[in-house]
């Protein structure tokens, strides 16, 4: 596999947003779902709705999200349209939440590592393609989030969710605590859901990642560690891979006093296993050109 192309500028702005997209030199056809993370109640750190707005305007795109899997203001479609309402996504775009109603879709995963089937919100099948708009930061399961996170937990229905974070034991969220596997298993686990929706759309896709509010913290953290390093920049590439690939290596190579605390989250919880399990599932790749855009 050639390597991929990786488009980085240093420069966040909500213009420079739109540049990186148009440096993909893609034209997502049809219905666009917009992935984004909308923030849990109380975090300080997710990108907020204004920030996004040109970008979704410029594909003419529909904010997707999907109902987590753990106790919060989110994790039924009652609370979680509040929640989109109060920060702002439902006041200024046109909002679907994919699993407010079920049955899930279920998505075919042949030669998973862990998983066979991942379970998504069914109005995805309302959608031509995808736009991954993903804030780059750590996390405290998967090490760091970025566009493969949003395409495996952030795709996944609430049942989903806990299919996934319990490496195929369980889709009750109540049961998810009880069920957790070996860490490797989860990674593996993202990256088998994290695959199923690159097929699901076929080409159709492309993927931008924001380097900023840079905590070891998610924004689905209600109390979330303020950011630990300065912001970096902007990537955006049609591999998911390498794009969370280059973002990795943009924080190792980093000069920044605040490298270590996240290296260490990421490192604690083995976060690189998640682009090692999707790149021997073949669905990109971690070898890509970086190319800079003033």
């Amino acid at each position: 596999m050639e390597k991929a192309k990786v488009y980085f500028t240093k420069t966040i702005t909500k213009e420079n947003v739109i540049k990186m997209y148009e440096a993909l030199g893609v034209n997502l056809p049809g219905k666009v779902a917009v992935k984004v993370h909308s923030g849990e109640q109380g975090n300080q750190n997710y990108l907020r709705p204004e920030f996004m707005k040109p970008m979704v305007e410029y594909v003419n795109g529909t904010i997707v999200e999907c109902n987590t899997a753990y106790e919060g203001a989110r994790n039924d479609s009652k609370k979680h349209k509040e929640l989109l309402k109060s920060h702002g996504w439902s006041e200024i775009f046109p909002v679907d939440l994919l699993d407010e109603e079920g049955p899930d879709k279920v998505l075919t995963i042949e030669n998973g590592k862990v998983l066979k089937e991942n379970y998504v919100g069914k109005n995805i099948e309302n959608y031509d393609s995808m736009l991954v708009l993903s804030h780059f930061k750590g996390h405290p399961m998967g090490g760091y989030g970025g566009a493969l996170k949003q395409l495996s937990i952030g795709v996944a229905s609430s049942s989903g969710k806990a299919w996934i974070h319990t490496a195929g034991a369980v889709k009750d969220q109540y049961k998810l605590w009880d069920n957790l596997p070996e860490q490797d298993k989860f990674l593996e686990a993202m990256a088998d859901a994290a695959g199923s929706v690159v097929k699901y759309f076929n080409g159709n896709m492309a993927f931008i990642n924001v380097m900023c509010n840079l905590s070891v913290d998610c924004d689905c953290c209600a109390k979330a560690e303020d950011p630990c390093m300065k912001d970096i920049g902007i990537l955006a590439s049609l591999d998911p891979i390498a794009l969370d690939q280059a973002c990795m290596d943009l924080i190792y190579n980093s000069t920044d006093e605040g490298r270590e605390h996240f290296v260490e989250r990421v490192e604690r919880q083995h976060g690189i296993h998640t682009i090692e399990s999707a790149n021997e599932l073949g669905f990109g790749t971690r070898e890509y050109e970086l190319i800079e855009i003033d």
